[in-house]
């Protein structure tokens, strides 16, 4: 034991001498490329006094890299999570002074500019050497991944032997794009758990599963994770009793989502025993939260940890660089991307301009490393159940379209990301089930903006006879990684063109979330019928519902409680939808259900616009400014996928489909008691019978 124990400390002495070594042969040609770096003194040296000079310049920088720099940024913990991104750089570069002012001969300079690509370098380098020499050392990069949540382990209870779940969301990854990826080789971990083309067998099943009505993160994700979405009709909506517009991705509002699903529930959410939750919109019920948007709306406190784990991943200084370079590459790479497609005119697309580069890799690079390393923490201390949501695919898809190239590059991404996942799990102190789901898919289609010259909201004023501006206003995307960033820079997350608090008046409020639009009336405190709509604006019922680019409209009725409507007159009352389902035809099985089952929220809008659908070809007509859209019924959108281990009960029986969030949740709860026992609250009856 003891010669084993000897062996370790010098293959680790070893390790840290390669990479000495290495980081002052980089500092060495560092400085005889960079005109305003040296390492030796105005009066010039030996080749043996500059080596000197160099190799303690490298070791001085690796140990204030090891010592310092954790401690620098448990002081910086009040500074937003991207601008310490940002800082990265100078801090390194700061260090790298530092290190050079320390040699006693006093040789060495260097301009602050210049030190700060210095240290990037040395630092990329030491991290890169490190992970090499640790490849084949199985011992080594155990100890490598235990160091990412060394506090934490220590500070924790010991880990139980039953299993521990890891869910993954994959945030708008639809069922058929994820066959098509395996297919053509992009995902080969998920290749492999499904056992296509390498011959081995088959670890996991996949499950295709239906979307509510509302095909948003905000919905889905609400009901996986607290067992309710009853009331969340869209990602925005106008609330008419505290006159107020609800958007899922805005902290104060996600925060009262939640509490309302909790009510609704009865119990605190999938993860209340010993749960993590990673990058969600909402908690879940865990105690250990990063990056929750839902708590990031409360004043910083002991509970409020929603940017903790930005700092524990980027007090690593190697991680703090390795994922600043990416994202610059990233910004680079969508630059390149956006102007190519420009280029070439390719068509649908819509403007990736602004900040737009920015915020994608926000969501590509950061989010999802952070994330990632978050959940590989939580492996190492032994935490029951973990969620996390990657928000990458979607983010892109929702700019470049769902079967893009851009999208495709992503989910290469997303499969690495996934095989970390897993090599971690043969590391931690209990078995752990990988379960890999996703929110909702993506249609694709051009805006409805571009292809008819109006937005809804045009169109809702001519239809009621208000003037239309000359100049169509564009409409802004909602997609869940600005929320995030939004976050992270803790700026408050409200919506540019959308009053919170609206005044009551008599013209409309229209919203658009994905397909699926909301026409509210704010001077009317009830849900108007139609026929209180047809005697106020004659024509806008039928301007909606024959419009090329609508596929059908919900209102109340007085006489039927509620009607769907379509061109050429058609009106069908939701009672009759199985018999006729008119113009929902179009929109595939369970469509009929979904309405009615929107129909009786609270807050649902007056009018419910649904855009047009083309079944051929999957297509939709998005009323935000994305080709690549959900929110609404019609194609890939609302058919997302669950990915389980076989040794996992079946999600449901052969013959059965599984319909709706609350439904993934009941699933998901079953699987946790087949796990680790009993869950708190205990499930009803009708709970162990899903």
């Amino acid at each position: 034991m003891r010669g084993v124990r000897w062996r370790r400390v010098a293959s680790q002495v070893g390790r840290s001498v390669a990479v000495w070594a290495v980081s002052t042969v980089t500092l060495l040609l560092l400085a005889g490329i960079l005109p305003d770096f040296r390492l030796r003194s105005a009066d010039g040296d030996s080749a043996t006094d500059i080596a000197v000079t160099a190799a303690f310049g490298a070791g001085a920088f690796g140990l204030l890299s090891a010592v310092v720099w954790p401690l620098l940024v448990r002081l910086l913990l009040l500074v937003p999570a991207l601008v310490l991104g940002l800082l990265v750089f100078f801090l390194n570069g700061a260090l790298l002074l530092l290190a050079l002012r320390l040699n006693p001969a006093e040789r060495g300079a260097a301009a602050p500019e210049t030190a700060v690509v210095v240290a990037a370098v040395m630092s990329a380098v030491a991290s890169a050497t490190g992970a090499a020499l640790a490849v084949r050392d199985d011992e080594a990069y155990r100890r490598r991944l235990y160091r990412l949540s060394d506090r934490r382990r220590r500070s924790g209870p010991p880990s139980p032997s039953s299993p521990g779940t890891v869910f993954v969301q994959l945030d708008g990854v639809g069922h058929d794009v994820l066959l098509d990826a395996v297919a053509k080789g992009l995902m080969p971990t998920v290749a492999r758990w499904l056992d296509h083309g390498d011959g081995g067998r088959s670890t996991h099943r996949l499950t295709p599963w239906r979307t509510d009505w509302s095909s948003q993160t905000g919905a889905s994700q609400l009901g996986i994770l607290h067992g309710s979405n009853h009331d969340v009709p869209a990602f925005r909506w106008y609330e008419k009793d505290t006159r107020e517009v609800v958007v899922c991705n805005r902290p104060t509002s996600a925060a009262e989502l939640q509490r309302r699903a909790v009510g609704y529930a009865g119990h605190g959410g999938l993860l209340a025993v010993d749960g993590a939750s990673r990058g969600n919109l909402f908690s879940g019920g865990a105690e250990q939260q990063a990056l929750v948007l839902s708590i990031a709306a409360r004043r910083r406190s002991r509970e409020n940890r929603s940017r903790a784990g930005y700092f524990a991943y980027f007090s690593d200084p190697a991680n703090a660089v390795r994922t600043a370079l990416s994202f610059v590459a990233d910004v680079g790479r969508e630059i390149g991307q956006s102007t190519r497609a420009r280029l070439r005119k390719q068509r649908p697309r819509v403007s990736r301009a602004g900040l737009y580069p920015f915020v994608r890799a926000f969501a590509t690079v950061v989010e999802r490393d952070v994330v990632v390393a978050s959940v590989t923490g939580d492996m190492l201390v032994g935490r029951t159940a973990v969620y996390a949501d990657l928000v990458a695919y979607d983010e892109v898809a929702h700019h470049s379209g769902p079967a893009s190239r851009d999208a495709q590059k992503v989910l290469e991404k997303l499969d690495r990301s996934l095989a970390l996942i897993e090599n971690v799990a043969e590391h931690a102190p209990r078995p752990y089930r990988i379960v890999v789901l996703s929110d909702h898919g993506q249609s694709p289609g051009e805006t409805f903006r571009s292809r008819y010259g109006l937005t809804l909201g045009d169109l809702v004023r001519a239809g009621c006879g208000l003037p239309v501006p000359r100049g169509a206003e564009r409409t802004r995307s909602g997609a869940e990684a600005r929320a995030a960033v939004r976050a992270a820079l803790r700026i408050p997350v409200e919506e540019g063109g959308e009053r919170h608090r609206p005044a009551r008046r008599p013209e409309p409020i229209v919203l658009a979330s994905g397909n699926l639009g909301l026409v509210s009336f704010p001077d009317v405190a009830h849900r108007m019928s139609k026929e209180e709509i047809d005697a106020r604006h004659p024509a806008l019922l039928p301007t909606l519902a024959n419009h090329p680019g609508i596929g059908f409209l919900l209102v109340r009725s007085d006489e039927h409680g509620g009607v769907v409507l379509g061109a050429n007159g058609a009106e069908i009352p939701l009672a009759g939808l199985d018999d006729d389902p008119g113009p929902l035809a179009a929109f595939g099985p369970g469509a009929a259900d979904a309405v009615r089952r929107t129909h009786s929220f609270p807050h649902t809008a007056d009018i419910m616009v649904n855009s047009f659908h083309d079944p051929a070809d999957g297509e939709v007509l998005a009323f935000e400014e994305q080709i690549g859209s959900h929110g609404g019924l019609g194609g890939a959108q609302g058919r997302p996928f669950l990915l389980s281990p076989l040794v996992l009960s079946a999600p449901v029986a052969d013959g059965e489909e599984l319909v709706g969030a609350e439904h993934v949740h009941r699933v998901l709860r079953r699987w946790l008691r087949e796990s680790n026992g009993p869950q708190v609250p205990l499930e009803s009856s009708e709970e162990r019978a899903a």
